[in-house]
């Protein structure tokens, strides 16, 4: 099973959904749709469609997630015995107020992992209903919403499903084409078959396009390679910092290796590209230049820049042409992308799980969904049929563009530790402060990185 498993992680996004099956196969947690019939009288939960009940939708309060309310009135039309509320939280405190509702008494319906925690973390901490029962009553089958069948499987658990796939983000590389123009450089491709586009590569363009001035206004920088939650970048250069158990022992890793001398020169080739080879801005000087959540890219200060496709999501506005192009091999055959497959959950206090799922199928219509791409200003569905709308979405990117970077991201990509890893909204706050003093210069790698080994070990065991 072990063997199987590794030969497929690395694969096409069914290791995605095959991995995150066998991660969490044995777990406990979660609750059944029959489990709050049975144990709550309430009106809502027996489906009356004389009797009106309102559920709730937790999510980020920012234009990409509360789109969703312009949605509401067409949903209330076509089924008037339920309302929608859609309740918001700032993205840093998405986790804290979540929690804080549940403890509370007064439980979302439907959310999804939309802060720093994610579905190993709800999933353990047994706040996500059981959706199996409820699905099977329902005669929902993802194929008629066009959700591929190994989409569908990532939030499935010894055979119980507990989440709706919504969106699908890759990592993919952004380029500003103006830049390129001006100093005479090739466009970075979209197929990630093209051996030629490699790590060192993007270094040799970033330095032609990189000024450094004592005018602020006149310098710029050739790339900003953020690519991805900040321990998932050691495995682009092939070093592993969580052991290969991690995907067979519920999300919890039985060893690290985050001061291993492989782990510390995988974060070295990247911030060498600061301090080195000076191709990319300091922490400092892009937060003087954006603002202290601004970018510096949409600013037209960067060449190139590596991140999640949300960041396609503002492309239609962005004060340049720009291109999409593949993450340049950084020595990992096998991965070079990282997959984000966002979905919709339905939590196990909900009082009315099944007027819940009447709405997430509501969200889930080929309709909705590439009604949905242009309310959030470019989220990428699961469901196929829209994704061909998605492509077409950006103004002066070539679509093929777009097709080929996401089905190279999905080729691959390997699952997000986010999704994967339990307490990781605590190990994502710890690396944010202990790699802080490295990316501002005042420490070494080799002086911060043991600290982390010893605190990332402390918290899986919590």
């Amino acid at each position: 099973m072990k063997n199987m498993m590794k030969s497929k992680r690395y694969a096409l996004l069914l290791a995605t959904a095959l991995t995150v099956s066998s991660v969490l196969a044995g777990c406990g947690g979660g609750k059944s749709a029959g489990n709050v019939a049975a144990s709550d009288s309430g009106a809502g939960n027996t489906g009356d469609p004389g009797k009106q009940v309102t559920i709730s939708h937790y999510t980020i309060d920012s234009e990409d997630r509360t789109f969703i309310e312009k949605l509401i009135p067409d949903f209330e039309k076509t089924h008037p015995n339920i309302k929608v509320k859609v309740e918001k939280a700032p993205y840093e405190q998405f986790d804290s107020k979540l929690q804080t509702l549940i403890a509370g008494g007064n439980s979302p319906d439907v959310t999804s992992h939309y802060g720093y925690g994610g579905f190993a973390e709800y999933y353990n901490k047994d706040m996500l209903l059981d959706l199996t029962d409820l699905i099977k009553e329902d005669g929902f089958k993802a194929q008629d919403y066009n959700i591929p069948e190994n989409l569908m499987k990532i939030y499935t658990v010894n055979g119980h499903t507990y989440g709706i796939p919504v969106n699908m983000y890759v990592t993919l590389m952004l380029y500003n084409k103006d830049m390129f123009d001006a100093a005479g450089v090739s466009y970075p491709p979209s197929d990630y078959e093209d051996k030629s586009w490699t790590f060192d590569h993007m270094v040799e363009d970033a330095k032609k396009m990189t000024i450094v001035s004592d005018d602020i206004a006149k310098t710029q920088y050739g790339v900003d390679f953020t690519w991805a939650e900040r321990d998932m970048r050691p495995l682009y250069f092939g070093a592993e910092p969580y052991s290969e158990d991690t995907w067979t022992n519920g999300g919890v890793p039985s060893e690290t290796h985050f001061d291993s001398p492989e782990v510390i020169a995988a974060y070295q080739k990247l911030f060498d590209l600061v301090f080195k080879e000076k191709v990319s801005p300091t922490s400092e000087w892009s937060k003087s230049v954006a603002g202290q959540n601004g970018d510096p890219f949409v600013a037209g200060k960067i060449g190139m820049s590596i991140g999640g496709s949300w960041n396609l999501a503002g492309a239609n506005d962005f004060p340049f042409k720009i291109g999409v192009a593949a993450v340049p091999w950084g020595g990992n055959d096998k991965v070079r992308s990282t997959l984000f497959v966002d979905p919709l959950l339905i939590l196990k206090d909900s009082k009315h799980p099944k007027e819940a799922f009447e709405w997430i199928k509501y969200l889930m219509t080929t309709e909705v969904q590439e009604k949905s791409i242009e309310l959030s200003g470019g989220n990428p569905p699961v469901n196929t049929e829209a994704a061909e709308v998605y492509y077409k979405h950006f103004d002066g990117i070539d679509p093929g563009d777009v097709k080929k970077v996401y089905e190279g991201a999905v080729k691959y990509g390997y699952e997000s530790y986010n999704h994967l890893i339990t307490n990781y909204s605590q190990i994502n706050d710890m690396f944010i402060n202990e790699l802080q003093p490295v990316e501002t210069g005042h420490k070494t790698l080799e002086e911060v990185m043991p600290v982390i080994q010893k605190k990332v070990s402390e918290i899986i065991k919590r």
